[in-house]
Order: C-alpha cells, then structure tokens, then sequence
C-alpha cells in the first residue's frame, strides 16, 4: 500500500472523530469507503483497506507519529480523541496541514484553481531541530540578520519556546551575549547547530504567562496591561467578531450601529501597528492615551498628500 494511501486513511480517521466523536467501528468503516470513492477519481490507483486490525494499528501510527491519542469508551460505545486545550489547538492545525496536504496532492494541475501568496520561505526547515534543542534544554548557535543591520551576526542562546505571529515563526531564548530572552525570526536565523552543551531552564520564565497580555511579539518585562476599548464599523464588526484580535477579546455592544469591544493587553508597538490597519474603521475610545497616538499618526500620514 502506498504512503499517500495510509496518510490518507490516517487523516479520514481523525475528520470523522473531530466531526462526530464516539464513533463506531463501523460509522467510521463506512465513512472511510465512501470517501474512498469520492479519492479515487482523483487518483483511481490509490487503495485504503480497512478492518478492525487495520483501525487498531492505524490508532498506535497515529499516536506515534502526530502525538494524538484515539481511545475508546465502552459506555458511548465508540471512538474519541482524547485531548486537553492545548492538545486540541496543536490538533487543529495538524488537520489543516492535512486538508492543504491532500488536496494539493490530488490535484494534477493546481495552477488554474489555487493561487499561492508570494513569500519566501519562513525558516520552518529549522523548526524540528529547534524543538529537540528546546525539549532536551540545549544551547544553540546561529547566524542572525537584523534587518536595520547590513552586517549579520554569529549568536550562541539557551532556546526557550518557539511563537508564531503573522505567519512567522520566532524562537524565544536567551542570548548569552547579554542574557536577555529576545525573539529571533526564523525568516532570518541560518546556519543553525545544536551544540552539546546544556542549560538550566529558568523557573520564572513561562511563554503563555508572558505574552498573556500581550499582542504580537513585543513582550514588555514591567508594563500592566491596559482596559482597551475599540468601536468598530458594524461591517468591519464582522471580521472582529469571526476572528478575535486577542483572546481578552469581550464583545460590549453588537448592533446596526457598531461593534464595540474590550481587550486587556499592553500597549506595544505591534499592537499600535495593528490597530492603525483598521483606519477609519475603527475608533479607539479608551485609553486616550492610545487614542492620542493613533490620532497622531493618522494626522502624520494625511500630511504626507
């Protein structure tokens, strides 16, 4: 059987639980057949056996190579994905590589029917060594471009984390020049080596409690979080509602006048530069302090024509 034919088992198997958890043997045999039909138009050499010996293996596979766990419960009489919050979020995203994964495959000619942002790679190549480096506590060395310096730079860090922001990735570590936590795009980290050398983690350093309030990168040390409220456009009221800006995000009023909301963050500089984007669309009503430096800036910009 060919690896595209277990892959894509594998990803039916996990579809089906996601949508309807607690499902029999054969609620899933049956969903997997009629998917096949459905697989084999585009690709009518590909074949996906199954049986309760093929679901029990594929259960083990799945667990050893994606770290998601299937079980079953004998009260619901039926199979589920056991996971916890943050499980379920790394789960999420696995599905959506799949589902690109999948369909770019069976698809002969994506070019009339797919169109792709241009962008150069994001470092991801680097990701898999990273997190070996992170999870057994070794020290890194890389080449660093800054992109305000012409000259590159040789780096040695404790990494700590890995985050993503607008399609970028970042390792969060210690630069043991000055043994300050910094974040280092991946976009502009080469020459990576994990050394031998091993770090201490620190007690007092957890990624989720730091950026808590925090929107983009920007990770101030000292700064309280700021109540921000924001009224939006009911049009542009949509979009915020369908796709957070934070997940301090509260909804205050929801009508044909305006989307207001609330947002407990800190005020970086890449929260500013997000707010900016929305122009006339949205208004910042508190802290006025805010509203001040976005009312500056879009005077700024007037001036400029």
């Amino acid at each position: 059987m060919s690896k595209r034919a277990y892959i894509s088992r594998y990803s039916l198997t996990l579809k089906k639980l996601k949508a309807k958890p607690y499902s029999s043997y054969e609620e899933l045999r049956q969903y997997i057949e009629n998917q096949l039909d459905y697989l084999q138009m585009q690709d009518d050499a590909l074949n996906i056996g199954f049986s309760r010996r093929t679901l029990q293996r594929d259960i083990k596979e799945i667990s050893n190579l994606f770290g998601v766990n299937i079980e079953y419960s004998k009260s619901k009489k039926g199979y589920f994905i056991s996971q916890d919050k943050a499980e379920n979020m790394n789960f999420q995203r696995m599905m959506e590589a799949f589902d690109i994964f999948n369909s770019l495959n069976l698809a002969q000619d994506i070019a009339p029917f797919i169109h792709f942002e241009k962008r150069k790679p994001q470092g991801t190549e680097n990701l898999h060594g990273l997190v070996h480096a992170i999870r057994h506590k070794l020290q890194i060395k890389f080449t660093y471009q800054k992109f305000w310096e012409e000259a590159s730079s040789l780096r040695v860090a404790e990494p700590y984390a890995l985050k993503e922001f607008k399609n970028r990735w970042y390792v969060m570590a210690k630069d043991r020049k000055d043994n300050n936590i910094k974040s280092f795009a991946l976009d502009r980290l080469t020459n990576l080596e994990i050394t031998d050398q091993t770090y201490k983690y620190p007690g007092n350093y957890d990624i989720e409690q730091n950026y808590r309030y925090c929107f983009g990168i920007i990770c101030p040390n000292d700064e309280e979080p700021a109540d921000i409220i924001l009224s939006f456009d009911p049009f542009q009221g949509k979009y915020i509602k369908t796709l957070p800006l934070h997940d301090t995000q509260q909804i205050l009023i929801d009508d044909d006048e305006e989307t207001r909301i609330k947002l407990k963050l800190c005020l970086t500089h890449d929260l500013f530069m997000e707010l900016l984007s929305f122009g006339d669309n949205m208004e910042v009503i508190e802290p006025k302090s805010l509203a001040d430096q976005i009312k500056q800036a879009h005077k700024k910009a007037y001036q400029l024509y």
